[in-house]
């Protein structure tokens, strides 16, 4: 496998760092594989830009800084318009589509491939587990890393007592992902 880069992007507050450690986790720790991650946010708690970037590769990985994304994680509309542009042509754009509205800033051959992550997670009873709805996304569309590591990597990250919560958001990403809508 070829190094895959990849950038995570929202709001602080949509647990995008979050979203990108257990990506780099699930790989690393629990996918065999090496993977890097470079995190930059805003100084507000909330509400502001908050971007994760994860390399993910078969060899070691020499320079982690993502510069042309093979995908795109993104959670607001503001990420889409910082992050679309960077898009390496005929990459993957994987977004919350009651949030992000595509135009026609991607790259040529951009695929793209949307899901309602807020409204799946309120549905689930907790609008924070949106994030861990966008892991499984990631995982059930790239298939770039096992369900079984992504697992592992949830359970390793969240807070004790969200287990239940959060394992059904992810899985409820991963079967949204592996059903092709």
């Amino acid at each position: 496998m070829p190094k895959t880069e990849i950038r995570v992007g929202g709001l602080g507050g949509q647990g995008v760092i979050l979203c990108g450690s257990i990506i780099g986790k699930a790989a690393a720790i629990h996918g065999g594989k090496h993977a890097t991650m470079i995190q930059a946010f805003g100084p507000e708690a909330r509400g502001s830009a908050c971007s994760a970037q994860v390399m993910v590769s078969e060899e070691p990985i020499g320079y982690p800084y993502v510069k042309n994304p093979d995908v795109l994680v993104l959670m607001s509309p503001d990420a889409y318009k910082l992050f679309a542009p960077s898009l390496k042509p005929g990459g993957l754009v994987l977004y919350e589509s009651d949030l992000v509205h595509l135009d026609k800033s991607l790259p040529a051959g951009a695929r793209t491939k949307g899901i309602p992550a807020t409204r799946f997670a309120e549905d689930l009873g907790r609008r924070l587990v949106l994030n861990i709805v966008m892991v499984g996304f990631f995982a059930g569309t790239t298939g770039l890393l096992s369900y079984e590591a992504v697992e592992k990597a949830v359970l390793d990250s969240v807070p004790k007592g969200t287990e239940d919560l959060n394992l059904r958001a992810l899985k409820k990403g991963y079967e949204y992902g592996r059903s092709g809508r």
